[in-house]
């Protein structure tokens, strides 16, 4: 069972001998780390397309605190962080989802260290319309009906909707390509694990699916509210009949009355300690968390952040 990390209290690890040793060499002895030169330490950071503009915020803020360390951030889905964590390739994988057993036990015994989880912050998967699409609220059976493979819904006639200056009203599902940690995630708590239906546009990252559904008065899509722009509409989200409609917020994501609200996530191999441990301290802190909030995703609980 994996450990995950939501308070401070659980947050700073002790540093092993060779976690003291290293931080000594890099503060003192300025002995190079990584791919870096003399004197620095290089933190590999790859994975969710949803956190990427979130954890290079991260990396340039970082960079004024503790100029001896260069934090490489880098996308590709959640799918492909936590592939190059199980080769050992990097050293923080970004996720929008949890590690699957399997996964966790690959990188065990790939590498010999079992993945150590972190909270890092929180986000509400959104729903966008195309901002003149006059629909307001989505029901997690209507979500079905449009993505899943069973889904019979096909046309905005079919919710009630009447699109403005348009004679097809067929709906455009775009979605995210497989490795995608939203597209797990939506799959599993809105569809239910049921697989979707073929034909959807799979966009490579968050930022993609957004400015699809943008320029595309018939779209519809999913993606974190962090990158909702004033040419999109996020919808409110009814998950149960008889539950009311609720809209994504920093409010409703934290109480969690958002029904599709998720946390962010940041993996290591096995315990961190020395520059990695320092670098995930202070994305917990309060310094850290201002930024999470700051590119419009959910901060830490006061009580939950490192000191």
């Amino acid at each position: 069972m994996i450990d995950r990390v939501r308070c401070s209290s659980s947050l700073a690890p002790r540093l092993s001998l060779l976690g003291v040793a290293l931080t000594a060499c890099l503060f003192w002895a300025g002995c190079g780390g990584g791919s870096g030169g003399a004197g620095r330490v290089t933190i590999q950071n790859k994975g969710s397309d949803t956190m990427v503009n979130l954890a290079q915020a991260w990396a340039e803020a970082y960079r004024q605190v503790a100029p001896e360390v260069d934090v490489e951030v880098s996308g590709g889905g959640s799918g492909q962080g936590i592939a190059a964590l199980i080769r050992g390739t990097i050293d923080l994988a970004s996720c929008s989802r949890d590690m699957k057993p399997e996964e966790i036990d690959q990188a065990k015994k790939n590498t010999g260290k079992e993945p150590r989880e972190f909270i890092v912050g929180y986000d509400a998967l959104a729903i966008y319309v195309h901002k003149d699409n006059p629909l307001e609220e989505i029901t997690f059976t209507q979500l079905a009906g449009i993505y899943a493979e069973d889904g019979q819904l096909t046309k905005w006639s079919e919710l009630g909707v009447k699109l403005p200056g348009t004679a097809d009203d067929t709906i455009v599902r775009v979605s995210r390509q497989s490795s995608s940690g939203t597209y797990e995630f939506f799959r599993e708590h809105v569809l239910a694990d049921k697989d979707f239906k073929l034909g959807s546009r799979d966009m490579n990252g968050s930022k993609e699916v957004v400015e699809l559904v943008a320029s595309t008065l018939t779209a519809i899509g999913y993606s974190g509210m962090g990158y909702a722009t004033p040419a999109v509409k996020m919808l409110r989200v009814r998950s149960q009949p008889g539950q009311p409609a609720v809209a994504p917020s920093v409010e409703n994501a934290l109480n969690k009355s958002y029904p599709v609200s998720r946390s962010l996530l940041l993996y290591t191999l096995g315990e961190p300690a020395g520059p990695l441990q320092e670098y995930l301290s202070w994305i917990r802190s309060d310094a850290g968390q201002r930024i999470v909030e700051e590119t419009g995703y959910v901060p830490l609980a006061p009580a939950d952040r490192a000191p």
